[in-house]
């Protein structure tokens, strides 16, 4: 499935590629210690929502120059996975595109930025919560694929 000194891919997606995604996406990068690649796409995608420049600031990220990816623009350009993650509703990630096979699909689901509601100091602490959700998820997903990310099958 993979070479043991090859990185482990992982494709996470969301509806805008605007939050959950790039929170997952920033997460592994730092907590996966070189071990994995990570992506994220959306596969209708908007720029980066500002409580989520906000929130990931707060804990050393800088999101800023970052853009957002359409998952369908992957897809058609081949790139293989290992893991694709959906981090949205069942609803949403129907819609998501069937990269090449093999890899594994896992399902993450959060809540949607787009539907908090509330003053702006409500809404920033609705999205530190799911900030701290899934960097809590990633956090488990490295130490459940430690062996896959070691290169055994």
């Amino acid at each position: 499935m993979k070479e043991s000194n090859e990185k482990v891919k992982v494709l996470f997606i969301c509806v805008h590629n605007s939050a959950r995604s790039q929170i997952a996406e920033e997460y592994l990068r730092r907590l996966g210690e070189g071990k994995f690649e990570a992506e994220s796409a959306g596969f209708e995608p908007e720029q980066i929502n500002p409580l989520v420049l906000e929130v990931m600031k707060e804990d050393g990220f800088d999101l800023t120059k970052k853009k957002t990816q359409d998952a369908w623009d992957l897809f058609r350009a081949g790139k293989f996975f290992h893991f694709v993650i959906t981090v949205c509703d069942r609803e949403h990630e129907e819609r998501c595109p069937i990269y090449p096979k093999p890899f594994a699909k896992l399902y993450w689901p959060f809540p949607e930025p787009e539907n908090f509601t509330g003053t702006h100091e409500e809404k920033l602490e609705q999205m530190r919560n799911l900030r701290d959700s899934i960097k809590k998820r990633v956090e488990q997903f490295v130490e459940e694929t430690s062996g896959f990310s070691e290169g055994s099958k």
